[in-house]
């Protein structure tokens, strides 16, 4: 069975907004940083997005992937670009990150195809 990375993103939500009440000053500072480090300034945030999605492939974290898949795709990343992204996770992480290249492109498919549904026949 596929991982629903749309659904990953969806679910970790309630966990998440757990940890922001147990641990506000943290996941406030963290929010911070997230805001701060994807700011465009002398790279776009499409590309910060690319090279999240990449180190999220190269440590192998699922959670990472399925958010930085969602927010490459909201910027508009082509194919060549998330495959470009992955080769270089891949060159960075070998093996391992070949098997979660491919779970990347499951992600940004799964976001592709919500973002844009088939028009019917």
């Amino acid at each position: 069975m596929k991982t629903d990375y749309i659904e990953i993103t969806k679910n970790i939500g309630a966990t998440l907004k757990e940890l922001r009440g147990g641990s506000p000053d943290v996941m406030k500072a963290f929010g911070a940083l997230a805001q701060a480090a994807t700011k465009a300034e002398a790279l776009d945030t499409k590309t910060k997005e690319l090279i999240a999605l990449a180190i999220g492939v190269a440590v192998r974290c699922e959670d990472c992937i399925a958010f930085h898949a969602k927010a490459a795709v909201a910027q508009g990343a082509s194919d060549a670009e998330i495959f470009e992204t992955l080769g270089m996770a891949i060159y960075m992480g070998a093996g391992p990150s070949v098997m979660y290249a491919a779970h990347a492109v499951d992600a940004v498919r799964q976001f592709e195809a919500a973002t844009n549904p088939p028009s019917p026949p």
